[in-house]
């Protein structure tokens, strides 16, 4: 019982649970019961597919999840000075850039393919973070809080992405009365209502109207995070709204949400694949760009910035450390998972898609981790006979 414990109160163990859940969607796919897998998930239940649901409504909750994460670390975390916001924000943007810049070099000849340059530009913080996880004190406090803070901007960065480019024909009359809720949602946070019952009534009213309006709905939650209030006061008593929406969402993302989507939508059937079919220019765009440009992105600004002395190395890192972090950052799996749904209908590119996301998350997660498993014994090493050193002269 104590393990069990244990593991679900380990970094690591949302990214274990979306891998898992993964892997079982993979097999499921490429079984006997294939038919029965996809008609489960095409089943209606109520006024929507089980699929919808899920990447519609369930990905609304981790996108306001998302956007709680980010405004609370706007206002008092890693991102609350312009200082702090430079380096992880100036690196997650040429993160996103060069992924989309080597997909586009790979793709940009076949116009039917070119809209996916956004699936490559994601950072799974879930798999990142738990990969590092599994290391311990191997990788210092310093890229720990630094890989958090990118992802964090990564995620900023992608939504912004989804808004502007992967949306599809606009109904302005829904978009008209969303744009009153969201006033509606800034006169109730002035008031500084605290209980969450105003909140999750406009919000549920937000997400029908951004559903209805062509945006992705997804794009609702990250509004009504918004207007959260950060604190408050609630029957004569000091209270946080957001850390408490926060914390009640938590569990239900990482263990519940994350897995559910991995589940339903890693599920590509590798019938009729073969070994030709990694040379596709979408399956190569996608996996070149989460683990090349993410590295040279990540890794290239970091060590430019440094050399030419605008920001300081981070404390107790080497430049092993910084390239296992730039590593880590290719692990696109769930943000990249949900771009190829809006950037491909079903089909041959959707497919080809999903295996890119899965070779390029796989070899930069591996790759991550064995680079920074070498760099963590080295510092090890040197810190050992640093000591043994120290130790003559006392």
């Amino acid at each position: 019982m104590n393990r069990i414990v244990s593991f679900f109160t380990s970094p690591s163990a949302g990214g274990v649970l979306l891998f898992v859940a993964a892997v079982v969607g993979v097999l499921l796919a490429n079984s006997p019961v294939e038919s029965l897998y996809h008609s489960l998930l095409h089943a209606k239940l109520g006024p929507l597919s089980i699929e919808l649901w899920i990447n519609d409504v369930a990905m609304a909750v981790f996108f306001l999840f998302v956007g709680l994460e980010v405004k609370r670390e706007m206002i008092a975390g890693e991102l609350n000075t312009n200082a702090k916001r430079f380096l992880p924000g100036i690196a997650a943007f040429f993160g996103l850039l060069m992924p989309a810049l080597i997909y586009y070099f790979i793709v940009g000849y076949h116009p039917d393919f070119i809209h996916g340059w956004g699936i490559p530009t994601a950072t799974d913080i879930a798999f990142a973070i738990g990969i590092v996880s599994l290391l311990g004190d191997r990788v210092p406090i310093a890229m720990k809080v630094f890989l958090t803070t990118l992802a964090v901007m990564d995620d900023l960065m992608a939504i912004v992405i989804i808004a502007f480019f992967y949306t599809a024909e606009l109904n302005f009359f829904y978009l008209f009365v969303a744009a009153i809720i969201v006033f509606m949602l800034q006169y109730v946070n002035r008031m500084n209502y605290t209980r969450p019952i105003p909140y999750l009534a406009l919000g549920f009213g937000l997400w029908f109207c951004v559903f209805k309006s062509g945006l992705h709905a997804t794009l609702a939650g990250v509004i009504l995070a918004a207007f959260i209030p950060y604190h408050g006061i609630r029957d004569g008593r000091h209270v946080s709204p957001l850390s408490e929406w926060e914390h009640t969402l938590s569990n239900w993302v990482t263990y519940l949400i994350i897995p559910i989507f991995g589940f339903a939508n890693a599920g590509v059937s590798f019938h009729g694949f073969t070994l030709e079919s990694f040379a596709h220019p979408v399956v190569l765009g996608v996996a070149v760009g989460l683990v090349l440009g993410k590295q040279v992105g990540v890794f290239g600004t970091l060590f430019l910035l440094v050399k030419s002395k605008l920001v300081e190395m981070p404390a107790q890192t080497n430049w092993t450390h910084v390239y296992g972090i730039a590593l880590c950052c290719g692990i696109g799996f769930t943000m990249s998972l949900f771009v190829s749904l809006l950037a491909f209908p079903p089909g041959e590119a959707q497919e080809m898609a999903k295996v890119g996301i899965f070779v390029g998350s796989i070899v930069s997660g591996i790759l991550g981790y064995i680079v920074l498993r070498i760099a963590g014994r080295k510092q090890q090493v040197n810190v050992s006979e640093y000591d043994m050193i120290k130790g003559q002269y006392i």
